[in-house]
């Protein structure tokens, strides 16, 4: 990391104080499900069995409210704030639940709490095991210490060091196995089989789904008549637990689902009409990277989530920056993905519409965090990478710096490089990160620049 992008963290971070239903139309090419079940009470279900499984059925808000008495110790309820900052932006009115403030820094300690309350006495004396990109980790961690039950989780190799070291700190014994959370799983059912530990689900679970649906009663409880709630989608869990609560209290309201562009699998289920599994995931939003959404909660979100879209990694960066910066929140990838998808327009909204973008999470690793900065302020225009070439002479790299000063622009970092390959013997390459105050002040430099006879390449 040079030293220009430190600096911008930590100017950055230096601003954080804390860490109608209407005739809906859907965008072209959305991925739109149909709301077959308005209450989503199916009449049939589901029961525990001598496994500590669940016989096929169907999430019942009761389900969901049963889930809330058993992890009322455990969790919190976390605020829901209006947004004047991203309520102008977008014209909606805008509401943000901040499930970043969180026990664990996520929801997850919802559903592990109420998965491990209710396992039969024989699975808590054998302990659990799991596997997690790294929320769900700290939340099986953490419950299964305060129940005294033993806990092993499988993590991906590749997992954000602060959510390894504080799932350690909260209890549970970390293995570090596979590329991925599919792989991390295959680890972790072989420690079920060679140990006898019960396996517990990240999303794939009644009980887990019905203790994530508590954020959604929050929700419905703290703002009445909410017309549009937008969740993350990973394994689907927590749209699952939200849209069975909301739909049961407020069968009106709109449930959107959000996937980052490179972990799509429940829009391209959707779309097949059946569980699609992806080859590989790449996103910055490593919370949400799974190759294929959960059986039941891809039931439950067929026939209660109203649309499912999917954002870039730019636009997830632009959220987290807007976030940190407007309202002094830090959230991760997964948990800025509703956020990102009501500021880049992906689902359509009336004037005024009260919407809930659900903010799951806020546990990011700081090397990420500068990775997302830097390509949040890029894009919003307040950061800029540019290259050019200079001729190796006395006076070349102040002329340069000169225009660039004469635009406002601050240079955050140089680099010259004679020996460069590409450029000729009596020549330079230089690279320079500059600071820019947004879109229109970038055009005038790059205009300026080019005014003054250098051939610049932006650099991304």
């Amino acid at each position: 990391m040079t030293g220009g992008i430190f600096a911008l963290c930590i100017v950055i971070l230096s601003v954080i104080c804390r860490t109608r239903i209407c005739d809906h139309g859907h965008r072209p090419g959305a991925v739109v499900t149909v709301r077959y079940m308005p209450f989503c009470l199916d009449p049939c279900p589901h029961t525990t069995n001598t496994s500590g499984g669940e016989t096929d059925g169907m999430l019942e808000l009761a389900d969901v409210l049963a889930a809330r008495e058993r992890v009322a110790e455990t969790s919190r309820h976390t605020p829901l704030e209006y947004s004047h900052t991203f309520s102008a932006m977008t014209g909606a009115d805008v509401h943000l639940k901040q499930e970043v403030f969180q026990r664990t820094g996520a929801f997850k300690i919802r559903g592990a709490t109420n998965r491990i309350a209710t396992l039969p006495e024989k699975h808590r004396e054998a302990g659990v095991v799991t596997a997690s990109a790294g929320n769900h980790a700290q939340g099986v961690a953490l419950a299964a210490s305060r129940m005294g039950v033993d806990s092993v989780v499988v993590m991906p190799e590749g997992a954000p060091n602060a959510k390894v070291t504080a799932t350690r700190e909260y209890g549970a014994e970390v293995i570090l196995a596979g590329t991925d959370y599919d792989e991390a799983t295959e680890r972790a059912r072989g420690i079920e089989r060679e140990e006898g530990r019960y396996y517990l689900p990240a999303f794939d679970d009644w009980e887990v789904m019905a203790g994530q649906g508590t954020l959604g009663l929050e929700i419905v409880e703290d703002l009445p008549g909410v017309d549009t709630v937008v969740v993350p989608i990973g394994g689907g869990g927590l749209i699952a637990g939200i849209a069975t609560a909301i739909t049961g209290n407020q069968p009106d309201t709109r449930i959107v689902g959000v996937e980052a562009k490179g972990a799509s699998s429940a829009a391209e289920s959707l779309q097949r009409g059946e569980r699609v599994e992806r080859d590989s995931v790449s996103t910055i939003a490593d919370g949400i990277a799974t190759r294929t959404i959960g059986e039941k909660p891809f039931r439950v979100i067929q026939e209660c989530v109203d649309e499912v879209v999917t954002v870039s990694d730019a636009d997830i960066a632009v959220a987290v920056t807007q976030l940190l910066k407007r309202s002094k929140t830090l959230v991760e990838g997964a948990g800025a993905v509703p956020l990102a998808a009501l500021l880049a327009g992906e689902f359509d909204y009336e004037d005024d519409e009260t919407i809930v973008p659900v903010l799951c999470g806020g546990n990011i690793d700081m090397n990420t965090l500068t990775t997302v900065l830097v390509r949040g302020m890029i894009e919003i225009g307040r950061y800029l990478r540019i290259r050019t070439v200079l001729p190796d002479r006395p006076g070349a790299l102040d002329s340069l710096a000169s225009v660039i000063s004469g635009t406002g622009a601050n240079i955050y970092a140089i680099r010259h490089d004679r020996t460069s390959r590409d450029v000729a013997m009596d020549n330079a390459e230089v690279a320079l990160d500059l600071e820019t105050r947004g879109p229109e002040h970038v055009a005038e430099l790059l205009d300026a620049l080019e005014a003054a006879g250098y051939d610049v390449d932006v650099l991304t």
